[in-house]
């Protein structure tokens, strides 16, 4: 059986929570009529991403009111949806922690995954946020076995590999690239699809915000590296199908995985260090 998934690159006119959340609901509306059973938005989509102390400002805890608004959306468009948000933490010792979070709210409202980014880049992310604890977050969902990461973690090898080794075979990327580095959307990703050989949906944000002007290009891959779906610089939502016999078609080409010298080099933890499946 196919999945289809619908990719938000959106709003283009980034606004505050309310605004963001609008947008969102009516992209899970169009989502659902397009037959998407799940609806993925870019990296800090609720909140907005380089917005400076309003970062602070808008963080919550994962189960705050912003997550409360996003369940409320999947229930009545029966969708899940995947966003990004800032999120608080209190420690046992008190002083906040906030971290570059997704999270996954299935048809029914609930919580399945959480992750927060690892790899922070540069003042735009170690100016507002503390890394995350753990890369190797999962989830099932339509018969895949599903992992996170957000934007710039993609952008290292062993990010995508160690999650070929713990079993996903669809990575959901929501991202904030901006110009000029449209090569990791043309060329990286698609690379990061075929050499760990699963699925990848990177999803952007587009449009100019404060400093930024992000470059769109969400895109949907194969394990054999090929756009199943490409956005240009705009808003647009895309909706594809993922097919996973697609995915054992292509491993059973492309052997790499398989064919890894084991003896001479490590190939990472086989083992997720984080399953979530709230």
């Amino acid at each position: 059986m196919t999945i289809t998934v619908s990719l938000f690159q959106g709003p283009e006119l980034a606004g505050d929570v309310d605004a963001n959340l609008a947008a969102l609901d009516d992209a899970a509306m169009r989502a659902a009529a397009a037959g998407a059973s799940i609806l993925v938005t870019p990296e800090m989509s609720v909140s907005g991403y380089d917005i400076g102390d309003l970062v602070l400002q808008r963080a919550e805890p994962f189960d705050g009111p912003i997550f409360e608004r996003v369940a409320a959306i999947a229930r009545s468009r029966c969708v899940a949806i995947v966003y990004g948000y800032p999120e608080r933490t209190r420690s046992e010792i008190g002083g906040d922690t906030v971290f570059n979070a997704v999270q996954v709210v299935d048809a029914s409202g609930r919580s399945v995954a959480r992750y927060r980014k690892t790899h922070l880049f540069g003042e735009l992310d170690r100016a507002h946020f503390s890394p995350g604890p753990d890369l190797l977050v999962q989830f099932d969902f339509g018969g895949l076995r599903c992992g996170l990461l957000t934007c710039y973690d993609v952008e290292f090898p062993e990010t995508v590999r160690a999650h070929a080794d713990a079993g996903t075979q669809w990575l959901i990327v929501p991202t904030g690239l901006m110009t000029p580095f449209e090569i990791i959307a043309t060329h990286v990703v698609p690379t990061r699809a075929y050499e760990s050989q699963l699925f990848v949906t990177y999803v952007n944000r587009c449009g100019t915000e404060t400093s930024l002007t992000y470059c769109g290009l969400t895109c949907a891959v194969a394990p054999d590296g090929t756009d199943l779906a490409r956005a240009g610089a705009h808003e647009q939502l895309l909706t594809v199908d993922l097919d996973p016999a697609e995915l054992a078609r292509s491993r059973a080409v492309n052997t790499h995985l398989a064919d890894r010298r084991h003896d001479l080099y490590p190939t990472g933890s086989s083992r997720p260090e984080q399953e979530t499946d709230r």
